[in-house]
C-alpha cells in the first residue's frame, strides 16, 4: 500500500510527550481516513475511530458519547494513552466548544487521551480552532497527490497526469474514460460542492455558485475581472458575492483565485483573480475531449500543462506555507509568483504552444527578486518541474 510522507510525521506528533489535537484537513479523496488507518496500524497506541458523516449537524451529544466511549475503553484496557479519531468533524454544529470543553477535561485530570480530527472543509476547521482551541492544536493540510505520488503508487506518465489530476480513487477508472468523468463529477465535483460548501455554509444562489466552478474550470490559467464575470454569469447578484463563492470553491479544494501581486495588501485583494483548478481532473471531466483528442492539440495541451503546474503550486503553498500569486499589467504577465520569508520568487511557464510574454522584464524592474525561473522549452522541463517541492527553490 502506498503510504503518503504525512504518515511519518503525524506518527511522530502523536508519540511526542506534549499534547495536542491534531486536526487532519483536505479536500475529499486525497486519503486522509487512509492516512490515519496506517497510523492506527503502526502504532501501539489503542484506538477509537468514528465518523460524522451520517450524523445530524446539532448532534453535539454524538460527540460527547464517542469521546466517553473513548474514555471508558482506556479505563477498561488500563491504558495510560489512548487515541481517538473522529472524522467529518466539520459536520458538528459548535464542534470546537464541545471539543475544548471535553480536551480541558482530560488535561485537568491528565487523563492522556489523544486526538485526531479529520476534516475536509478548511473554512470551517479553521474558525472553529481560531475560535475555541487556540492553542489547543496542531494542523496539517493534505493536498490533492502530487505527479510524484500517482506515479509510485500507480505508475502514472507524466501525460496521465496532467490529464487526469491527482485524484487516487479515480486512478483504476482512467482506461474507460467516460466512466472515469462520471466518477469525478459525481462522486467528486458533486459531493464537494454539496456536502462541503452548501450544507454547511449559508450560499444564497447555489446554482450560481456551481455556475462560477465550471466557468473557473474553463478559464484556469486566466485572469478574469469580477465585471467580466458578471457578463458572463446570470443572476449573478454582485462583485462581492462572486468573490465571496469563489473563497468557498477555494477552501474545499476546488477552485481558487490568485490576487496579483502588490506591495501592499489593498492592492493585492482588490485585483482581477486569476483562476486555478486545485486538481486538473475538475477541467478534463467536464470537456468532451478525450485524453487523445486533447494531447495533439498544441494550444489546448499548454493551458492543461500550465494548470497542471499551478495546481502544483496552489496545492504546496498549502503544504509549506508560501504565499501565491500571478501579475499583470497592460500586455505584461508573470505566470507566478511564490513567496516565503520575505522572499519572491517568479516563475514562467512555456509549454511549448503557450503565447509568448514579454512580462518578467518589467516585472524585475519594479519588484526585488530573490530569484527568476523558465518552466518549460529552454529552462526547467515542466516535467521536472512536476516532480519538484517549489520551496526548494527558496533555498
Amino acid at each position: 500500500m502506498f503510504v503518503r510522507p504525512h504518515l511519518q510525521e503525524l506518527i511522530q506528533r502523536i508519540q511526542e510527550p506534549r499534547n495536542f489535537v491534531q486536526v487532519v484537513m483536505g479536500p475529499r479523496q486525497v486519503g486522509k481516513t487512509t492516512l490515519v488507518v496506517q497510523l492506527a496500524e503502526k502504532i501501539k497506541i489503542p484506538h477509537h475511530f468514528v465518523s460524522a458523516d451520517a450524523i445530524a449537524a446539532t448532534n453535539t451529544t454524538w460527540l460527547e458519547q464517542q469521546w466517553e466511549a473513548a474514555r471508558t475503553m482506556m479505563d477498561q484496557q488500563k491504558m495510560p494513552e489512548f487515541l481517538l479519531i473522529i472524522d467529518e468533524i466539520q459536520k458538528i454544529e459548535q464542534w470546537s466548544e464541545a471539543v475544548k470543553l471535553l480536551w480541558d477535561t482530560d488535561s485537568r485530570k491528565k487523563r492522556n487521551m489523544k486526538v485526531i480530527l479529520l476534516g475536509s472543509s478548511r473554512l470551517l476547521l479553521q474558525r472553529g480552532l481560531t475560535e475555541s482551541l487556540a492553542g489547543r492544536f496542531e494542523s496539517m493540510y493534505l493536498g490533492h497527490w502530487s505527479f510524484t505520488e500517482m506515479q509510485k503508487a500507480f505508475g502514472w506518465n507524466v501525460n496521465q497526469y496532467v490529464w487526469f489530476g491527482g485524484y487516487p480513487g479515480s486512478a483504476e477508472l482512467i482506461k474507460d474514460e467516460n466512466r472515469w468523468k462520471a466518477y469525478v463529477q459525481q462522486s467528486l465535483i458533486e459531493t464537494s460542492i454539496s456536502k462541503d460548501i452548501l450544507m454547511l455554509t449559508r450560499v444564497d444562489k447555489p446554482a450560481l455558485m456551481k455556475r462560477l466552478f465550471e466557468m473557473g474550470c474553463l478559464y484556469s490559467g486566466q485572469i478574469l475581472s469580477y465585471t467580466k464575470m458578471l457578463g458572463q454569469l446570470q443572476d449573478a447578484g454582485n462583485t462581492t458575492t462572486l468573490s465571496h463563492y469563489l473563497n468557498l470553491l477555494d477552501t474545499a479544494g476546488l477552485l481558487g483565485g490568485l490576487e496579483k501581486y502588490a506591495k501592499d495588501i489593498i492592492r493585492k485583494r482588490g485585483s482581477s483573480p486569476k483562476f486555478q483548478v486545485h486538481n486538473t481532473a475538475l477541467i478534463s471531466a467536464q470537456r468532451n475531449e478525450t485524453f487523445r483528442d486533447i494531447i495533439v492539440q498544441p494550444a489546448q495541451w499548454g493551458r492543461m500543462v500550465e494548470s497542471a503546474v499551478g495546481a502544483h503550486l496552489i496545492n504546496h503553498a498549502l503544504t509549506e506555507r508560501f504565499m501565491l500569486y500571478y501579475w499583470r499589467e497592460r500586455n505584461e504577465e508573470v505566470d507566478f509568483i511564490i513567496e516565503k520569508g520575505g522572499k519572491a520568487v517568479a516563475l514562467e511557464i512555456k509549454s511549448g504552444a503557450a503565447q509568448s510574454r514579454s512580462g518578467m522584464t518589467a516585472f524585475q524592474k519594479q519588484f526585488n527578486l530573490y530569484k527568476i525561473l523558465l518552466v518549460g522549452n529552454s529552462g526547467m522541463p515542466w516535467q521536472d518541474f512536476l516532480k519538484l517541492n517549489p520551496v526548494e527553490l527558496f533555498g
